[in-house]
């Protein structure tokens, strides 16, 4: 593959539109994690409203998903992302303009998930104008948005202490006033038309237990990074009083390793399998947290940190190594319904961790939650190894890694056949 041979097969444009869109989209779906200390400080929230406060986003995003995704097959890709930008538009007004109470601040917060939302538009937006040799390419390049948050972390702290938190909102308009602008010229659907999904496909979906269970792992891997994004500003400005500004370069610096790493671990899934990898993954991040439950010193947890979040990026390469083994024939509809439980994932780590530092005086206590969450999904995921290999086609075996640690057998419930469509 060349590169001018990947540039003629699909539409640059796009590509490019979509790209942007989720970029400015991550970005304002997690603003209010890097906000936090200075809200928290002018309207006296305790840690867990604090904590719920920077989750609802999180929360917003999955249940926002599944809608934008129907309407993105129902009118197009283009119609429904400029659907999306004109409500993100909408929301940060508000939170420049009339947000001035915290039960205001958390009604905005649950319509910034319209912005997380967005990857059920851009992705499939992008990935229709390209054949299937270059859908992995098409994919990665529009999912390297999430870096948005990165602009969220290392900014958004600096403009609050100059300009005010709601001044902040309102400049954060002036990027996906841009991009609007950009996507509404050069954004086109695809010529190429795709069945319209409606509730009744995602209800069936549901019904496959291996969805519950890729749900499951998403959940930790890209909940515990989108998490981590909205929450670490609190985290080091709490716990260590650093300042807010400092806290949100710390952010930016463990958050850059898990953008960077989503690609590395796709890489390392189609060579050694995607199970393996994810298996010491999921390993490697319950150590991490364990050790950061020990509060060290800033420069142990900040590498730490790095690292453990560099695995979470890397696991969501590797599930989604997995998923087309088991789902070949229905990624579009199997994206949206994981994808959504990643969000929904991200929700319950501010929240936990917010309501344990009030209910025990540390945050020790949520990350050692989180750390044995990761430790059973370990478990789990050598229980599924097992079944899987009774179940699974022999390539879609061989292709994903899995391995047994007792003798394969036929388990006779909860698991459904293997998706064998195309």
């Amino acid at each position: 593959m060349t590169e001018k041979t990947f540039l003629k097969s699909g539409h640059t444009p796009t590509l490019v539109s979509a790209l942007l869109y989720f970029d400015v989209s991550f970005m304002v779906w997690v603003i209010l994690g890097p906000l936090a200390p200075f809200l928290r400080q002018q309207f006296g929230m305790s840690a867990t409203a604090q904590g719920l406060l920077v989750a609802v986003p999180l929360l917003g995003g999955s249940l926002f998903r599944p809608v934008l995704g129907v309407l993105a097959d129902r009118i197009g890709g283009r119609r429904a992302g400029l659907a999306g930008l004109a409500l993100t538009l909408t929301a940060l007004l508000i939170g420049w303009t009339v947000a001035s109470a915290p039960w205001h601040l958390f009604v905005l917060g649950f319509f910034l998930g319209i912005a997380g939302a967005s990857f059920a538009v851009a992705l499939p937006l992008a990935s229709r104008w390209y054949p299937a040799e270059y859908q992995g390419l098409a994919m990665g390049i529009v999912g390297a948005g999430n870096s948005g948050s990165l602009m969220a972390t290392l900014f958004a702290p600096r403009l609050a202490e100059r300009i005010g938190w709601a001044n902040t909102f309102g400049l954060a308009m002036l990027p996906v006033v841009c991009v609007t602008i950009l996507f509404a010229l050069l954004a086109k659907d695809s010529p190429a038309k795709a069945r319209p999904l409606g509730w009744k496909d995602y209800t069936e979906i549901l019904r496959e237990p291996d969805t519950l269970w890729f749900s499951f792992l998403y959940s930790l891997t890209f909940g515990g990074f989108v998490g981590f994004t909205s929450f670490l500003t609190t985290f080091f400005h709490e716990q260590y009083q650093v300042s807010r500004i400092t806290a949100g370069d710390f952010t930016t610096i463990v958050i850059v390793s898990g953008s960077l790493m989503r690609p590395l671990g796709g890489w390392l899934s189609d060579r050694i399998g995607g199970y393996r990898l994810l298996l010491l993954l999921l390993g490697a991040v319950a150590v991490g947290l364990g050790v950061v439950a020990t509060l060290p010193p800033l420069a142990i947890v900040v590498p730490m940190l790095f690292l453990t979040v560099g695995c979470l990026g890397m696991g969501n390469g590797a599930v989604f190594q997995l998923v087309p083994q088991r789902f070949a024939g229905r990624m579009g509809i199997i994206t949206g319904v994981v994808g959504a439980a990643g969000g929904l994932g991200g929700f319950f780590l501010p929240s936990i961790l917010g309501a344990a530092k009030d209910a025990t005086g540390t945050y020790a206590t949520g990350l050692i939650v989180f750390s044995m969450a990761f430790v059973a999904g370990s478990i789990m995921l050598l229980e599924l190894g097992s079944r899987w290999m009774a179940r699974w086609q022999p390539d879609a075996v061989k292709q994903s890694g899995i391995f047994s640690y007792r003798t394969p057998r036929i388990v006779a419930s909860g698991f459904s056949r293997p998706d064998t469509s195309a």
